[in-house]
Order: structure tokens, then sequence, then C-alpha cells
């Protein structure tokens, strides 16, 4: 089995992979304050409720978009898991190239999405990732990564609304029945944030495609808060849940 690690601003998301089936997952908050001890033991108590051995695991791989908490994260892989992870960063093999002014700054997350888009769906194609940031990354015919777009995610919205906001309150991200049965404040929020946000994706994902004059561009939709966003347009034609660690068992397998 591969563990796969996906460390984001909001979570670290732990994937223990077969090939591309998944076995079991983790999830628990990025917080940079552990030292690598707190990981390992938090890891190896987590492995052991699911009854995994640490023999079993063969490898690890990493992305993360959180710099401060690799130290403490790398560390706690070699002296608990006993193995050396792979780092999703420059000089590891992609299958990619990254067309922009400085590949060095994309986050690692992106280009494991783009590296699943193209090779389980078929290029050209946007993956669109609904975590903290949306982001829109661009996969053309060529194999190349050439950018796209970063927006506040669905949650970030809606707390930027509550705390510049006295009187609005915390809100469920869900999408009313109808844009007309907003009859008290938490639906009238639900209803902005949620159609406002369909209206984004869908215009965002019609620029590109008309930018690029490829009309056929695939839209393959991933992320926490993607099956809200998913059947409220026609616009995405996939939705993988999984698409980000299966991106890391691509790039490991480029690597052995």
């Amino acid at each position: 089995m591969l563990l796969t690690v996906d460390i984001g601003n909001t979570n670290i998301v732990m994937g223990l992979m077969q090939e591309m089936t998944l076995i079991t997952s983790f999830r628990i908050n990025t917080q940079v304050s552990r030292t690598s001890d707190e990981y390992g033991v938090m890891l190896l108590e987590l492995l052991r409720n699911k009854n995994i051995n640490i023999s079993d695991i063969e490898g690890v791989i990493i992305s993360s978009v959180v710099p401060d908490i690799m130290y403490s994260f790398n560390n706690s892989i070699k002296r608990y898991l006993n193995k050396k992870p792979l780092i999703v960063g420059a000089g590891l093999k992609t299958g990619l190239f990254i067309r922009t002014d400085n590949p060095r700054m994309v986050g690692s997350d992106r280009i494991v999405n783009s590296v699943a888009g193209d090779v389980l769906y078929g290029g050209p194609c946007i993956v669109i990732d609904f975590g903290t940031s949306t982001t829109y990354d661009i996969v053309n015919e060529k194999h190349e990564f050439i950018g796209g777009v970063i927006t506040p995610g669905i949650r970030i919205s809606a707390d930027v609304m509550v705390q510049r906001s006295a009187q609005l309150p915390h809100i469920e991200i869900k999408k009313p029945t109808s844009i007309l049965d907003c009859k008290n404040t938490v639906t009238s929020m639900q209803a902005g944030i949620v159609y406002g946000y369909i209206g984004q994706v869908e215009y965002i994902v019609k620029k590109i495609k008309e930018e690029m004059n490829c009309k056929n561009l695939k839209v393959i939709a991933t992320g926490g808060l993607a099956k809200i966003i998913k059947g409220t347009t026609n616009v995405i034609q996939e939705f993988d849940g999984l698409l980000t660690l299966k991106g890391l068992v691509l790039i490991y397998k480029k690597n052995l």
C-alpha cells in the first residue's frame, strides 16, 4: 500500500491507496505547532485503529502547500514509519510540462490534480478543486499545465461576509430549494453564496473555453465542497473526490 498525503491550509488528508483504490483515509486539522513526535504518535494511532500494519506501507508521497509544517511532518514519517517520503516539487517527475512564469511557485496540489485530470480523464481539461481556495487548473492538448485561476473558496466567502457584518450569522453551506425560497436571513445568505458561486464557476469556465478556443474542454471537479456545486450546473462533466490522492499515486509510480 502507498500512503498518500495531501497537506492543505485547513486539513491534512491521508489516504492508503492500493493502486487507484482507496483502502482507508484519515483527516486531521493542519497545525504548524505540532512536533514530529506529536504527528508520529497521532499517525500510529490512526493506523492502529484501522488495523493497518506499518510493514504493509510500501512508500509515502506528500503534496504540501504549507511549508511551515514540512520539517515536523517529514521527520515524523521517517522516524515512526521508517520511510523516506517523496515530496512533490522541483526535481520530481510528473509527466507535465509546467508552462508558467515561475513553475516553482505553482502549488504542488495544483500539479497533482492536473496530472490526475490529464491521465485519468484526458486533456485538454480544467480541474476545479473546491477547497480553502478554489483553483481552476488548465492542461492543454500537449499535456502542458498552462496556468489557471484562483478564487476565494466557498467557506472563506461565507466567513468573510459574517466577519464584516455584525448581524449576519454563521451558516451551513447548502443550496436552498429555490432562489425564491429565501424567507429568512440564513436562507438568503445560503442562496447568495451558493447561487453566486455557481455563476462564478460557469463564467470562469466559459471564459477559459473562449480564450482557448476549445468548446470541448473537459471539466473535472474535486475537493470537499465540490458536491454542492456539481449537481447544479452542466459545465462540470466529472466529479472525483479522490483525484488528488490518485494523482499522488501516478506521480509516485513515475519516480520509482
